[in-house]
């Protein structure tokens, strides 16, 4: 019921469509005695569209985010075990085309088989499923063993998990088919934008990762004002964004995350 909720939840409340449908809703009522509203309606329909096209919301909101861990510098001299969550996969190109497809999150994939051939010993671990409201015979786990065969790896080495619909039951899933011993090191190969949430996840399941941030799509230094005209790559940056952090607090509502804002320890 939450993971259907959350689907449906934001098609309703992201920005640009709550700004459209503040538009519609108001050009409509021009027509009418309310016309007064309908002004006030289609004015901040257009302010709000305006302001995502013009202003790096998604830069400003995701920097923190993507800022709040850094990759490992030197890397642990023993690494006992490296997990990959799902994201990287498109499962609806791969399923039509008939060959592997993966989508902007792909660096995940090369950050796993890259520490996979760093550490020869360590276990491996993909977890993702569908995120689909409709059932899929195929998940996010079997195209990523496709994709990372076609990389080289010895997929025989992985352990894939492919029942998850989200981060939560990433942890969920996976702690009892690993059984993780105290004391061991593991990995966690996560975008940057999602770290914060996949690592309060696993803490709060009990199980201590080492994030490995990935996928980073915005720079170094904090970012500035910058003026453009990018309607949908601006509203598409700031939408994810503000999914990623009203996921935070969610999550921590709920008590899937041992703080609102998981940090280094």
């Amino acid at each position: 019921m939450l993971f259907w909720l959350s689907k449906t939840f934001w098609i309703v409340v992201a920005p640009s469509n709550l700004a459209l449908i503040a538009a519609v809703i108001g050009a409509l009522l021009l027509w009418t005695r309310w016309r007064a509203l309908g002004r006030w309606l289609v004015s901040l329909g257009i302010v709000v569209l305006v302001g995502l096209a013009v202003l790096p919301i998604g830069a400003w909101l995701g920097w923190p985010l993507e800022s709040r861990f850094a990759t490992p510098d030197p890397l642990p001299a023993r690494v006992d075990g490296i997990i990959l969550l799902g994201g990287a996969s498109n499962v609806s190109q791969t399923r039509a085309r008939g060959f592997v497809s993966v989508n902007q999150a792909a660096d995940r994939l090369i950050a796993f088989v890259d520490l996979a051939h760093r550490y020869p010993n360590a276990r491996l671990a993909y977890s993702g499923g569908s995120g689909s409201l409709r059932p899929e015979a195929m998940r996010e786990a079997d195209v990523a063993r496709m994709a990372l065969r076609t990389m080289g790896l010895d997929v025989d080495r992985v352990l894939f998990e492919r029942e998850s619909r989200n981060t939560f039951e990433n942890a969920q899933n996976l702690k009892p088919m690993i059984d993780p011993k105290d004391g061991e090191t593991w990995l966690l190969i996560m975008s940057a934008l999602n770290m914060p949430r996949a690592v309060g996840v696993f803490r709060a399941a009990e199980w201590p990762v080492i994030p490995y941030p990935v996928d980073h799509a915005y720079g170094l230094d904090a970012p500035g004002l910058s003026l453009d005209w990018d309607l949908a790559g601006r509203a598409s940056s700031a939408q994810r964004v503000l999914r990623e952090w009203i996921g935070l607090v969610v999550y921590r509502v709920l008590g899937r995350t041992d703080a609102l804002f998981p940090g280094a320890t």
